[in-house]
């Protein structure tokens, strides 16, 4: 499985077809407490830095966009009850939402984690 990061701080995890789309670390504790998550329905497209998901916080609401083109295969139902998934495993049960890869060709536009990780460090 490969992991990809966007400017925005979502990340991807692909593996094969299917790509899994959430919010870093580094985004969450931005937020700061997590207290309400939209999550896109089965079956929309999307298309890569759309508006995909939504996130509240005590602080602040935020889009969530689709690093990449494709078609929602499961928004995380577990969100909806538990928001605060997304603070504490972000990069893990935290996640948003999972669709198929229309074109696998707009992951080299990403960062991965190296860069990512500088990418952050000059903020």
């Amino acid at each position: 499985m490969s992991r990809y990061f966007t400017e925005d701080h979502e990340w991807i995890d692909v593996d094969g077809d299917v790509a899994t789309v959430g919010i870093t670390d580094y985004a969450q504790s931005q937020l700061g407490d997590i207290v309400f998550v939209e999550v896109p329905d089965e079956g929309r497209t999307v298309t890569k830095g759309d508006d995909a998901a939504v996130v509240e916080s005590v602080k602040a609401a935020s889009d969530v966009y689709a690093p990449i083109a494709g078609t929602v295969v499961e928004g995380n139902a577990a969100l909806a009850d538990q928001p605060d998934l997304v603070n504490s495993d972000p990069e893990g049960e935290g996640w948003f939402f999972k669709l198929t890869i229309a074109d696998a060709g707009e992951l080299d536009a990403l960062m991965d984690e190296t860069k990512y990780a500088a990418f952050v460090s000059r903020l």
